[in-house]
């Protein structure tokens, strides 16, 4: 394959895609960008062709690359459930009114980020923190009339900061596998450019936090009056939110999880909020009382949750949710997973990272070509999974050969691949993200410190020669696991 072969399904894709945010902007990821993807990918099929390959081998990667999307589809789906019913129960409107009665809003960012941390060590999840808690924080960040954008970049820098630290997040696991690396080394490795990035982040959302006004005493009042008028809030709604934290712990998988919380709070509108439920299910004087429920819980399953409390702002922050707020992001992630797949089936993507290579003179070049790498992985391919593992595979002996331990390949794909998702509109972690957290994904992006800064550092660790590890590393290790086995 020639170089301008692989590379015209890129530039077409690139220059719709400009196309699309200079003529839609910010509502070009409503079908515009999709638009793009789906055309690119067939120009990518038509290289194909032209390469001898056939249409059915252009078919099978676009189906192989759609599949790898399917369950990240399954748990955003069910996220949408979630929220509905979490808002219908009140256990987002309890997490709302305690929560600006324990933070500041001078701290409100720096906390939040931290917070989110904590949490995703112990999980070892970004999304299912981000679909929770996240959830909540946005809520009360709205409430102290704080930005939403740097709220949701806070809230991704802990999350991916947690995920990335946690034994049991599957990026870090599959880090590890694809590098052959023990996945504990390959954790506190990490720990050299994690956590001056995260200080970092935690140090500029406590000058942004310090600057800003927040909403008056007597504006959060006035929410939380509106709150109680409308829902039955109690300690007893954070429940649910518990349950799924629980269930994630105990490392229940991720789906059933959520769909089990979702329930739960479904359980919890109808015993602690029959008002809202009957509301919501409308004009429904022939059915019994239990239907009443019934239908009132299940439109909040599939269309979220509509408040008409009066007060605007609150009304804004509750009418959410439901399996069909996630359509618009489920057709972006298919329509980039498409376009992924055909360039991994026929090469192009393969071909790419060769052609990267060519180019490597030294240490700090061959560092800096993985984090470019795999950020391009990140936006043809639309999936950190590959981003991980695609380049992981072709560069391990690159490595080797500049005298470098596996492991710093192992941290870098980290440092890239798994960060640098968040922060692509139509890669599956980007399209989650912005769904969940109700910010566009290019809004959030320059606040999501903690995830920019990461490549920068492992970029410089690369030219400085600091905290990288000897190709000899390996070799101790492989002896030491030998004489001890």
């Amino acid at each position: 394959m020639k170089a301008w072969m692989a590379l015209t399904p890129i530039v077409f894709l690139v220059s719709l895609l400009g196309c699309s945010v200079y003529l839609f902007g910010a509502d070009s990821s409503y079908g515009a960008n999709q638009i793009a993807l789906v055309l690119a990918t067939c120009v990518a099929a038509l290289v194909a062709k032209r390469s001898g390959l056939g249409w059915k081998d252009a078919q099978e990667g676009i189906v192989d690359g759609i599949g790898v999307g399917l369950g990240p589809t399954l748990i955003l789906l069910s996220v949408g459930m979630l929220i509905g019913t979490w808002i219908l129960s009140g256990t987002v409107p309890a997490m709302i009114y305690y929560g600006v009665q324990i933070l500041n809003p001078s701290v409100f960012y720096a906390a939040s980020a931290a917070i989110c941390a904590i949490v995703a060590i112990s999980i070892g999840s970004s999304w299912t923190v981000a679909g929770t808690l996240g959830i909540g924080l946005m809520g009360i960040a709205s409430s102290f009339d704080l930005s939403p954008a740097i709220t949701a970049g806070a809230i991704i820098s802990g999350a991916y900061f947690g995920d990335k630290l946690s034994p049991m997040s599957d990026t870090t696991n599959l880090a590890a596998a694809v590098t052959g690396v023990d996945l504990f080394d390959h954790i506190r490795h990490m720990l050299w450019t994690t956590v001056p990035a995260f200080c970092l982040a935690i140090l500029l959302f406590a000058l942004i936090g310090s600057g800003s006004g927040g909403a008056t005493p007597e504006e959060i009042e006035a929410l939380q009056l509106a709150l109680t008028d409308q829902f039955n809030i109690g300690l007893h709604l954070l429940l649910p939110l518990l349950l799924m934290l629980g269930l994630v712990f105990k490392r229940f998988p991720a789906y059933p999880s959520i769909v089990i919380s979702a329930l739960a709070g479904a359980l919890f509108a109808v015993i602690f909020q029959p008002a809202q439920v009957a509301r919501l299910a409308g004009e429904a004087n022939e059915l019994s009382p239990f239907f009443v429920q019934f239908k009132g819980v299940w439109i909040a399953l599939f269309n979220g949750y509509e408040s008409i409390s009066g007060n605007e702002n609150l009304d804004d922050l509750l009418s959410k949710g439901g399996m069909s707020s996630m359509l618009n992001t489920v057709w972006l992630i298919i329509s980039a997973l498409g376009f992924g797949g055909v360039l991994e089936r026929t090469g192009i993507l393969g071909y790419l990272l060769d052609l990267a290579l060519r180019g490597v003179k030294s240490v700090g070049s061959l560092i800096t070509t993985t984090v470019f790498t795999c950020i391009g992985t990140n936006i043809l391919a639309a999936d950190q999974f590959i981003a991980v593992a695609l380049p992981g595979r072709m560069y391990r002996d690159a490595y080797s050969n500049k005298n470098l331990s596996r492991l710093n390949l192992s941290r870098t794909l980290e440092d890239s691949a798994t960060l640098t998702s968040a922060l692509i509109p139509w890669n599956t972690c980007g399209a989650y993200m912005s769904a969940t957290l109700g910010v566009a994904t290019f809004t959030y992006a320059p606040y999501a410190f903690f995830n920019l800064a990461c490549p920068v550092i492992a970029m410089i660790y690369g030219y400085t020669h600091f905290a990288l590890k000897p190709a000899s590393y390996d070799d101790d290790e492989a002896g030491a696991a030998t004489s001890h086995a």
